[in-house]
């Protein structure tokens, strides 16, 4: 017992002496957010950024024609670990939340604890269990897998987006860290393409070998000897698992690298807790904790949230805008929706699906370098007004690759246009989540440690707009006659495609914009906001 009370005292220890060499000789003062800490912070995005990518390019695959699980057991686990992971969420923000600080500080435990066990959850995932078990019992082993992986992950994301309100530094610091952390999962994205890329690769080339030997050995499989199928499906378990491994190593030396390289600091609602005297109840039940602060219950922190008319404004406004970028699956949405209407767009509608994965590297590519120079644009002329700009850029590419789908050329110089749209939502919402939440403070001062919930609604809400965006493009695919496997489509299909592909992505993106036309805070507030914190 007390080596586990001395635990937290070791950790801090370490990080103190790992700090103290790096951060030997490096200038700027001790508010400033110094170079290594952004660095070291934007690399602890890359293990959710590379899993989560991961996960949907390849474990559709890996459980439909690698564990051989019939489609609507894959259909459920999918769907109701999309589903937990969305309500878990805001509830796992609260519990942060509600964190008491320790020597390593109060968001950092949550990271040091749920990484090693989020690792062996995600390894479980690419584990198939023997041929004696049934199809129903495997469903239950992978449906439990894949929840509990999206459990933990969520006791890892959650305080790491909330962490950036604990950098230290002012708004502007942060929104650099932001950039940079935004910049570096990008790039993680890329990777995890890369390595997914040639694991599903290697699984297409033995697979079609293994057609092909069975086409020539047709009374082999009628006997019901092992067919080379069976034998090329256990080289690609070997490919999943060791793709697996090497995604799990990737988040432990990430994770390692946040924890050692980044210090917590307690931010400004704590610091001028003491200074605030008068406490407003407002008629609401809440804890009052020793400090003087308002600790409110779950039901009251998220009525206070969702009655935030920044917060509102915000959130609507990003939640239709990502619903749009979803609505064809480009990067933004990787996450939610995996190859999606973007894929099926590419290879019936525009006939260039040889060409999806040179489209798919086109935009990520460009997103990953339209993001500093995004950073650049919002310190000139503000955060709303570069929100409006990027989206634009949006409207313009999707019209002209709907007009003109089978021109290769034309396809790529739009999408690397989408690219740099895609963009400002990798970058912006993080980026003004920290006004809202400074505008919060100021509003009710006595209402404490709220971060990490504003965070988590957040995600909710945008894994909500995912999971809808999947559904609807689904459902009308499924009402227009479209038939999975099939060579070749009508042109009710093909229509269908162009319509989600463009206009109905336009028209939800309009509305997003009219949500941020009415986004109050503007870079004069925001600055107002920064001077009374301090």
């Amino acid at each position: 017992m007390s080596c586990l009370k001395n635990f937290p005292n070791l950790l801090q220890i370490l990080r103190s002496r790992f700090l103290k060499s790096f951060n030997h000789g490096q200038q700027g003062t001790s508010k400033e957010i110094r170079l290594l800490t952004k660095l070291c912070y934007a690399v602890g995005g890359v293990p959710y950024a590379i899993t989560m990518a991961a996960i949907n390019i390849s474990l559709q695959i890996f459980l439909l024609d690698v564990v051989q699980i019939q489609a609507f057991y894959v259909s459920m686990i999918l769907f109701v670990s999309r589903a937990w992971d969305a309500v878990t969420d805001p509830l796992i923000g609260y519990l942060v939340s509600r964190s008491r600080w320790t020597p390593v500080g109060k968001l950092t435990p949550w990271l040091v604890v749920s990484a090693p066990l989020a690792i062996l959850s995600y390894l479980l995932l690419w584990f198939v269990p023997p041929a004696s078990v049934s199809g129903g019992s495997r469903m239950l082993w992978f449906l439990a897998a894949a929840c509990m992986f999206e459990t933990l992950m969520s006791c890892y994301n959650v305080p790491y987006l909330s962490l950036n309100m604990f950098l230290g530094g002012d708004q502007r610091d942060r929104d650099s860290a932001t950039a940079y952390r935004m910049s570096v999962e990008v790039v993680a994205m890329l990777l995890a393409s890369v390595i997914q890329g040639q694991v599903v690769s290697v699984y297409n080339a033995e697979k079609q070998e293994a057609c092909e030997e069975l086409d020539s050995s047709h009374q082999t499989a009628l006997l019901g000897t092992s067919s080379p199928q069976s034998a090329s499906l256990q080289e690609t378990q070997k490919a999943f698992l060791t793709s697996g491994l090497v995604v799990g190593a990737l988040f432990f030396l990430c994770g390692l690298v946040l924890f050692l390289g980044v210090k917590e600091q307690r931010g400004e609602s704590s610091r001028d807790t003491q200074r605030k005297k008068k406490i407003e109840m407002k008629h609401v039940v809440c804890l009052l904790c020793s400090d003087g602060s308002v600790r409110p219950s779950y039901p009251t922190s998220l009525r206070l949230l969702m009655r935030h008319v920044p917060y509102q404004r915000l959130v609507l406004g990003f939640v239709f805008s990502a619903f749009a970028f979803q609505m064809l699956s480009s990067p933004s949405a990787l996450s939610q929706m995996s190859l999606g209407n973007f894929a099926l767009f590419c290879t019936h509608a525009a006939e260039l699906g040889d060409h999806f994965q040179q489209l798919l590297l086109i935009l990520l590519v460009s997103a990953s370098v339209a993001v500093p120079l995004w950073q650049v644009v919002l310190l000139r002329i503000g955060k709303k007004a570069t929100v409006f700009i990027g989206l634009s850029l949006f409207i313009p590419a999707v019209t002209v690759v709907a007009c003109f789908p089978t021109n290769l050329p034309v396809f790529m110089s739009m999408c690397t246009l989408m690219g740099f749209s895609v963009a400002t939502i990798f970058l912006l919402p993080w980026s003004m989540l920290p006004d809202v939440v400074d505008d919060f403070a100021v509003r009710h001062p006595s209402c404490k440690d709220l971060e990490p919930l504003f965070f988590s609604c957040y995600a909710f809400c945008s894994k909500l707009a995912g999971g809808l965006s999947v559904g609807l493009s689904t459902m009308t695919l499924q009402f227009v006659g479209y038939k999975a496997g099939a060579c070749n489509h009508d042109d009710r299909v093909v229509l269908a495609l162009i319509l989600l592909f463009s206009p109905v992505p336009i028209a939800l993106l309009l509305v997003g914009m009219a949500f941020f036309h009415s986004y109050p805070i503007n870079e004069r507030q925001s600055l107002q906001l920064r001077e009374q914190l301090q």
